[in-house]
């Protein structure tokens, strides 16, 4: 009897552990790696990789090198292939008893979850306020100034500009929404920066129950640990929601 074998679920894994692998350690993921881990013949894997490759969802740099997730690639991973991932009971218990500390004002809760954040994820944490359609905060920019994608300075000054004239990021965290949302690559829309960030996005409220939404934000490279980010903000977001419901 021969087996069956289903073509879009191998390609789904495979694709999957392609973009895990570069999240991880920022190397082009090559098919003698993915072959020993599925245990294909390379002549295979590389048939493969070929395939996602015509699809958009992978690019080979180089013509010996191996390849990396497109903008298509990193959106179907995280539509379709990312696991879901908690906070670990400490991560918890950690972010609870800082929020615990003194604070006396929402700038106070808001600046404490912009470090909260950072500190979490590793990359830049950005909070908008809920009553102020052009004001946020953030911390953690060494975070993201500090990732191997950003270690010529042209692409970092593009990073801290991106920060610093606030208009793009505005137009982003003001959109409406009742869920998480991530914008890779030139889903951002900004030009000169379309090809190296990737921003999500959490809503919180404060107060009634419809009172306006002010968001928290994970900036960071598109290669990006997705699930953790989407994890934290999403406590980060209930917590929030609890804290500043008499404000």
């Amino acid at each position: 009897m021969v087996r069956q074998v289903n073509q879009s679920e191998r390609k789904n894994k495979i694709l999957a552990a392609a973009v895990s692998a570069y999240i991880k350690n920022g190397n082009p993921v090559s098919s003698q790696e993915l072959a020993r881990e599925f245990s294909f013949s390379s002549a295979t894997m590389r048939n493969i990789l070929a395939e996602l490759e015509d699809d958009g969802y992978l690019i080979q740099p180089h013509t010996s090198a191996g390849r990396v997730p497109t903008d298509k690639g990193y959106r179907y991973y995280v539509d379709f292939l990312m696991g879901q991932v908690q906070l670990t009971p400490a991560q918890k218990e950690s972010i609870l008893n800082e929020y615990k500390k003194r604070i006396t004002s929402l700038d106070d809760v808001l600046e404490k979850t912009t470090q909260i954040i950072a500190t979490l994820t590793h990359y830049t944490a950005i909070v908008s306020f809920p009553d102020l359609d052009d004001r946020f905060i953030f911390a953690g920019l060494s975070n993201i100034v500090q990732q191997p994608e950003f270690a010529d300075n042209q692409k970092m000054f593009l990073i801290i500009k991106l920060i610093e004239e606030k208009r793009q990021l505005l137009r982003l965290l003001n959109e409406e929404i009742s869920q998480p949302k991530i914008y890779i690559g030139g889903e951002i829309a900004c030009g000169y920066i379309n090809e190296e960030c990737s921003l999500v996005v959490y809503p919180y409220k404060k107060g009634k129950k419809d009172s306006k939404k002010g968001k928290v934000a994970v900036l960071g490279p598109r290669r990006m640990v997705y699930d953790q980010a989407v994890s934290t903000l999403e406590f980060v977001s209930r917590t929030l929601n609890q804290l500043l419901e008499n404000y």
